[in-house]
């Protein structure tokens, strides 16, 4: 960019700059979302909690999918 354009949108440099901070948090929330180690714990934690009463059958199935789907990079609510 020119100087001129540099001195022009020198007022939103705030903006960009937290634009910028947004879109490095979200691409780093979704990296972990979607980490094989990360899907897996919760798989452990899922069924430790169906074999000690915790959730029904249902809730397992239901919370499983979502993580499989989490593996699979697809969206589990469509």
């Amino acid at each position: 960019m020119g100087l001129i354009s540099e001195l022009l949108l020198l007022p939103a440099a705030p903006l960009r700059g937290t634009a910028w901070v947004l879109r490095q948090v979200r691409d780093e929330a979704e990296r972990q979302y979607r980490d094989p180690a990360t899907v897996q714990r919760e798989l452990r934690e899922l069924e430790r909690a169906l074999l000690a009463g915790e959730i029904d059958e249902a809730e397992f199935d239901r919370r499983e999918d979502e993580l499989l789907a989490r593996l699979e990079n697809r969206n589990p609510w469509t």
